[in-house]
């Protein structure tokens, strides 16, 4: 997959092109990722890219055109990719979401700053406004990344096994079970005893009945929508209910 970021601030993207397993990713050509410098397009003689907003108020507004240049031509635009826009605006970045985006082929995200961008690039050019939470940034760039690791950890070879991130939080529908590692005591804490028992049948169950736990105590929002969704394993939906059951 192609990701291209149309931002004010390329620099910012150094160390997460570079380190980990986005850096890995690249390196080893699982993804593709490409910075496209906004103000290279504008055609302003003092290199601006912004401007005041029509009816007053504070701050200043991305114009058009550098935006449309820089994705048109700086980001060679296809039509039919998704180009994503990321503000508090947007609807929320899911799971759900991410796994739609990893079936695209290339996807391009516009980071806005100051007060925003001119609607009319957002009507004419943008497809998704996402949001990653109800909060304000200065910029688009760290959603962007945000964006970007979500989806790009789902494709093939950027993470080693797909178990590692089919037990993750979200990915399921229920919050991550507990962890543990060496050594088996610390400050005497210990670690549940069916994690030493070797029984993999009831490690995955205690596993389960942990996620439950978990996700009905800190999000039971997300038992809900679990329990609402009709493409939701009917046999799952029951083990969750029944298991609510007993915590009740």
């Amino acid at each position: 997959m192609k990701f291209k970021v149309l931002t004010l601030f390329p620099e910012m993207f150094d160390g997460f092109a570079t380190s980990s397993i986005m850096g890995r990713a690249i390196r080893e050509e699982k993804i593709s990722f490409q910075t496209i410098q906004i103000r290279d397009y504008t055609t302003n003689k003092h290199n601006r890219v912004d401007d005041t907003p029509y009816g007053g108020g504070a701050g200043m507004v991305m114009q058009v055109q550098p935006l449309r240049d820089a994705l048109q031509t700086g980001a060679d635009h296809k039509p039919g990719t998704p180009v994503i826009y990321l503000t508090p605006k947007g609807q929320p970045l899911t799971q759900a979401l991410a796994r739609d985006l990893s079936q695209e082929e290339e996807i391009c995200l516009v980071c806005g700053h100051y007060e925003g961008i001119d609607q009319r690039f957002i009507d004419q050019h943008v497809t998704h406004e996402v949001s990653i939470g109800d909060y304000v940034l200065t910029g688009g760039e760290l959603p962007a990344m945000v964006l970007i690791d979500t989806v790009a950890r789902l494709l093939p070879g950027v993470i080693g096994k797909s178990v590692s991130y089919e037990d993750e939080s979200h990915y399921n529908g229920l919050l991550e079970y507990p962890h543990y590692t060496r050594p088996p005591e610390i400050d005497g804490a210990g670690i549940p005893d069916v994690l030493l028992s070797g029984h993999h049948a009831n490690i995955e169950k205690w596993r389960f009945e942990e996620s439950v736990r978990l996700t009905a105590d800190r999000r039971p929002d997300m038992i809900q929508k679990l329990l609402a969704d009709p493409d939701q394993d009917e046999k799952t939906k029951k083990k969750v209910r029944d298991l609510l059951r007993t915590l009740k």
